[in-house]
């Protein structure tokens, strides 16, 4: 089996982004850039990749992380107006294509896909978690690794040999504390003053 599990919002800011400048707008004024960026990701994956199994998950509402931290994510802008209008429109074309939309209140994509990830790694099959999302890091192993789209088109496949690589550390697992470390801006989480990606890996391997 091959399984590939897209990150549906980590892919429509990126489609919406690539392009802003250049956006394509419609004869009705509505502006399709999101939809076609995320549709040619969509079907790249499908003709070049042939997955035996896809799904794409959503981020559902405000999650467990904002109860426990609520100023999480608080620094980011509201969403434009054109990615509210694109979302139903992705959602109606994985309907007709009969793939699986998967979002859980409470959750994020993140957890669901990790979740599936896990599952699939345990069974020994082969999970592709499509996202440029660097806290799914923590989550590769062997069977389940990250396909993520490169700057200027194609893809990288990352598993735990790459990823410790990528961040000189020994184990996926450190990951986690070095993010912990480093803080991420994205999340609006500070971390610890004046600790980067190198000093957060120094401080792993000493302590």
């Amino acid at each position: 089996m091959k399984i590939f599990l897209l990150d549906a919002y980590a892919l429509i800011y990126r489609a919406y982004y690539a392009i802003m400048r250049t956006p394509r707008i419609n004869s009705k004024g509505f502006n399709t850039s999101t939809v076609m960026g995320f549709c040619n990701t969509l079907n790249d994956i499908l003709q070049n990749q042939q997955p035996t199994h896809i799904a794409v998950a959503f981020d559902h509402g405000k999650t467990f992380r904002h109860e426990i931290f609520p100023d999480y994510k608080a620094q980011r802008e509201e969403t434009p107006e054109d990615i509210k209008a694109s979302v139903p429109i992705i959602k109606d074309i994985l309907e007709a294509l009969r793939i699986p939309i998967l979002q859980v209140d409470g959750f994020e994509a993140d957890d669901i896909i990790g979740t599936m990830a896990m599952k699939a790694d345990r069974e020994g099959m082969d999970c592709f978690m499509v996202t440029s999302d660097k806290d799914y890091g923590q989550l590769v192993t062997d069977h389940a690794k990250m396909f993520r789209p490169r700057h200027g088109g194609g893809y990288e496949t990352l598993g735990p040999k790459e990823i410790c690589e990528k961040y000189d550390i020994d184990s996926t697992a450190q990951l986690i504390d070095m993010l912990g470390l480093m803080g991420d801006s994205a999340d609006n989480y500070q971390g610890c003053p004046g600790v980067g990606e190198k000093t957060a890996a120094k401080l792993i391997k000493t302590y």
